[in-house]
């Protein structure tokens, strides 16, 4: 029994007190940030610093990305639309219309990452529109990587007030 005891103990189910649920907040926005459209941002950098070869990876994986985004947006997306809005409209209203901690914070993680994907569907239809190259394509890239740091930095702000709220409200009200 103590065995079991500790594991549940390590592995909390209380989603805003658990150090891992944290971690995988800023796991998920940092990767979010990094990868741009599929695209690792630093050989972006590389390619807008060095040109060459680099230059054309960086083009190459924007025009397979762009084509793999647009391919499964117009193929499937009305689908994938739906099934994501009913999970989260299931998310958010076990979580805050039932209170379940749980459903609180993966609506906190997912509904942002929703806005995230999107956005990147629109960029790519963009990119696939005027296909633009060199330094045109690294500037909107870095843009697109900062509206998505945005997003992730109001995200986080919203997610960790809402669960210092919510630790405050249950540790103090005994809920």
């Amino acid at each position: 029994m103590d065995f079991y005891a500790r594991v549940f103990e390590l592995i909390d189910m209380r989603s805003f007190s658990n150090l891992w649920y944290w971690i995988m907040l800023a796991v998920v926005w940092s990767t979010a940030s990094h990868w741009v459209i599929g695209v690792p941002f630093d050989m972006v950098a590389r390619a807008r610093r060095h040109g060459g070869q680099a230059a054309h990876d960086v083009e190459a994986m924007v025009a397979i990305n762009v084509g793999r985004l647009t391919y499964i947006a117009d193929t499937a997306g009305l689908w994938l639309m739906a099934l994501g809005t009913f999970l989260l409209a299931g998310l958010a209203t076990m979580g805050f219309g039932y209170s379940v901690e749980f459903c609180q914070a993966l609506f906190l993680i997912a509904a942002p990452m929703s806005l995230v994907g999107l956005l990147s569907i629109r960029f790519a239809r963009r990119l696939q529109r005027e296909t633009p190259e060199g330094d045109l394509l690294y500037a909107l890239l870095r843009r697109h990587r900062l509206v998505t740091q945005v997003i992730g930095m109001f995200s986080i702000f919203v997610t960790a007030f809402w669960g210092m709220w919510h630790n405050m409200a249950t540790s103090i009200l005994g809920g």
